[in-house]
C-alpha cells in the first residue's frame, strides 16, 4: 500500500480523509499563506494547494507515497475573508457576508512521482439578512475563530443561510472528498 500524507494541520480536513482512509500521515505544509498581487481568491486557493503538496513531497520525497495539499479561499465580492481569529473579526465578516454570496475556492492537489492531479471546486453560500443579535449569539456558542467567513457548516452556521451550492458538500468543510476518491483511484490507490 502506498503511503498517504496530507499537507495539512487543519483538523477539519483530517476528519474528512478519515471518513474514507483508513491510514494516513500528517504534515504541516508551513509556507506562506500571504496573497500575490493580482491573484483572484481561486488563483489563490490553488497556488497554495500547489504549494502545500510540493513543500510536503520536497521534504518527504520517497516514491511510493501520495501528499495531498488542499486550500480554501472565501471571498466575498473577489476579495479574500481569511480566518477571523476573535470574536471581533467574526462579528465583522458576519455583518459584511449577510444577505450576500460567498464563494468557497477548494483547492486540491496530489503529488505521487513527480505526477500532479489538480482541482478547484467552487462552492456558493447564500447568506440570509443577520441581525446582530443573532451573530453574537451565534459566535458565542460556535466560536468559528478559525474557519474562513467565520462559520462551521457542518454545526450551527447552517443557520446562517439561505442555501449552499455545490458539486461536493464536504468541499465546504475544507476537502472535496468526491474528487479527492476519483483522482486517488485514478492514481491506483485503493479506497474499498
Amino acid at each position: 500500500m502506498r503511503k498517504l500524507i496530507l499537507a495539512s494541520s487543519s483538523p477539519y480536513r483530517r476528519g474528512l480523509l478519515e471518513r474514507v482512509v483508513s491510514q494516513f500521515e500528517v504534515a504541516s505544509p508551513d509556507i506562506d499563506e500571504q496573497p500575490h498581487e493580482g491573484e483572484s481568491p481561486r488563483q489563490m486557493s490553488l497556488r497554495l494547494a500547489r504549494e502545500k503538496s510540493a513543500h510536503t513531497g520536497r521534504r518527504h520525497a520517497l516514491d511510493n507515497e501520495i501528499v495531498i495539499g488542499c486550500d480554501q479561499v472565501a471571498a466575498l465580492e473577489q476579495r479574500p475573508l481569511g480566518k477571523p481569529g476573535n470574536a471581533a473579526n467574526a462579528r465583522a465578516q458576519l455583518l459584511k457576508c449577510s444577505g450576500k454570496q460567498v464563494i468557497f475556492y477548494t483547492a486540491v492537489c496530489l503529488r505521487s512521482s513527480g505526477q500532479e492531479k489538480c482541482h478547484v471546486d467552487e462552492t456558493v453560500v447564500t447568506f440570509r439578512e443577520l441581525t446582530p443579535a443573532e451573530i453574537d449569539a451565534y459566535i458565542s456558542r460556535e466560536q468559528p475563530f478559525d474557519c474562513a467567513g467565520s462559520f462551521k457548516a457542518e454545526g450551527l452556521g447552517i443557520t446562517l443561510f439561505n442555501s449552499i451550492r455545490s458539486e461536493d458538500p464536504t468541499a465546504l468543510i475544507g476537502l472535496p472528498l468526491i474528487w479527492l476518491c476519483s483522482a486517488l483511484r485514478e492514481m491506483d490507490y485503493p479506497l474499498l
